[in-house]
């Protein structure tokens, strides 16, 4: 059985209802605060939310509810140095850490310690130096994460009048001399002793009195300016992180949330995380300050939306679970006329019919008058004989080519070639040696269209196409009138 840690409660930030906080052992040993706050009714998923430098479980009350009421199951922190955690500096006030690797052994021990009361999916939220630290934990393998919300995340440091190379400079000196333990300087005291207009974190007078109340009602949770040691941690763990392979590598939802008016982490950093993320995204929170989580609503609220559609990608509601299913069986009876879709073959049978009537509007009236009321059935035998009346009849020998013509065509093939074809026309009808007569330069022009269909005879028809192109302008003077016995025929 766990330990249990306690909650400092004040009338400006109660406890939450259901709060469960214990102690969790921590690497080397050392003890870190935890606390789990679930939700009315059944969870939809876990919210595993990591605050930033000099930041408590009791800070993040306010946005603790805000989870639980969307149905999540929230589990807190304080990292190793600051909150109630064991602090590595007998100077409680030092933010001190000795490197990124004991902050993340210590994430690791405390997912496991509650794996088993964190329902899927996770989502990783992490403000700036816990939303680099979440960052990490995924882009060295952590696949137990279905998306990440990070808040102003410390992706790259803002040093001031300093160049970040100056700055780094110094930070290898102070490891040189073994340094690492001070202060950095002008960096000593509590940044929340300060009066709100000088501060750098939030515009919200509310918030920011209220978390100088819980320091006055716990004054261990305060923490002062960071030391070179912390700072060189930042810089090792920002310079992991700044390379492309790494990032690429995550695969999950990332939203990244930046604070416009950002002066403690470099906003560049963050744009060029979002474009190396696969599934980064990057939205901007204008005229924030740091710590977007403790802003006036207006910007607060921006940050809340983007959770909302992170939680609606990675984890939709439990209620939504069965509309699908109501929605799929309904989908289920429309596609029992699915078995329509087999007639689709039917629109190629019905394409000849409808071929006639263009090739009666292609050519003459007096002959499409006639034919097209009277032969309709015999659509099969007049086919031979209107494909070379219209040049629409491309669609129509083929499908004559389909069913019938397959024996009539050998002898268009014979009757192309020369003169010879006058021998088998009476033995297909009347109508083919009168059609033999004029076609023959009307097919010449159609076996140059369909030549591409026959391989073979597509040289062939292509002489005979240009010999008789002449010939084609000629013959519409004598086409109708050998039509119209054509016509008599047939009726």
């Amino acid at each position: 059985m766990a330990e249990p840690a306690p909650l400092v409660s004040t009338p400006q930030a109660p406890v939450p209802a259901g709060a469960e906080a214990e102690w969790v052992r921590g690497a080397g040993g050392g003890q870190i605060r935890a606390a789990l706050f679930r939700p009315q009714g059944r969870p939809r998923g876990s919210v595993i939310l990591s605050p930033g430098r000099a930041e408590f479980i009791e800070k993040y009350y306010e946005t603790i509810g805000d989870f639980t009421e969307r149905g999540f199951v929230v589990l807190v922190h304080d990292w190793r140095g600051q909150g109630l955690s064991s602090r590595e500096l007998s100077d409680r006030l030092k933010g001190h850490v000795s490197s990124a690797k004991a902050y993340l052994d210590d994430y690791r021990q405390l997912l496991a310690a509650f794996e088993d009361r964190l329902p899927r999916p996770w989502l990783a939220v992490g403000h700036s130096m816990g939303g680099c630290l979440a960052l990490t934990a995924i882009a060295q393998g952590d696949r137990r994460f279905a998306g990440a919300l990070l808040s102003a995340p410390m992706l790259g440091l803002s040093t001031g009048k300093i160049s970040p190379r100056q700055a780094r400079f110094a930070c290898r000196m102070s490891r040189f001399f073994r340094r690492l333990q001070r202060y950095l300087p002008g960096q000593a005291g509590d940044p929340f002793a300060a009066d709100f207009e000088a501060n750098i974190l939030t515009h919200d007078r509310a918030r920011f009195e209220r978390t100088r109340g819980l320091i006055a009602a716990e004054p261990q949770l305060a923490l002062g300016g960071p030391t070179w040691g912390w700072l060189d941690f930042a810089f090792r763990a920002t310079a992991y992180l700044a390379k492309p392979e790494r990032l690429r590598s995550i695969t999950l939802p990332v939203i990244i949330v930046q604070a416009g008016d950002d002066r403690v982490v470099d906003n560049a950093a963050q744009d060029a995380a979002a474009r190396h993320l696969p599934q980064g995204k990057l939205i901007r929170a204008p005229g924030a300050f740091h710590e977007i989580l403790m802003e006036t609503d207006p910007m607060r609220n921006i940050l809340m939306r983007a959770f909302d559609a992170l939680m609606g990608r990675a984890a939709p509601k439990p209620a939504e679970a069965p509309k699908p299913a109501s929605a799929m069986a309904a989908p289920a009876a429309k596609p029992a006329p699915a078995p329509a879709p087999t007639p689709a073959p039917a629109p190629v049978a019905a394409a000849p019919k409808a071929a006639p009537k263009p090739a009666a509007v292609a050519k003459p009236a007096a002959a499409a008058k006639k034919p097209a009321a009277k032969k309709p059935a015999a659509v099969k035998k007049a086919a031979a004989a209107k494909a070379p009346a219209a040049k629409a009849v491309k669609a129509v020998k083929p499908a004559a080519a389909a069913k019938k013509p397959a024996a009539k065509k050998p002898a268009a093939a014979k009757a192309k070639p020369a003169p010879k074809a006058a021998a088998p026309k009476p033995a297909t009808a009347k109508p083919a040696p009168k059609a033999a007569a004029k076609p023959a330069a009307a097919k010449k022009p159609a076996a140059a269209k369909p030549a591409p269909a026959k391989k073979p005879a597509a040289p062939k028809k292509a002489a005979a196409a240009k010999a008789s192109a002449p010939k084609t302008a000629k013959a519409p003077a004598r086409k109708p009138a050998a039509k119209k016995p054509a016509a008599k025929k047939p009726g």
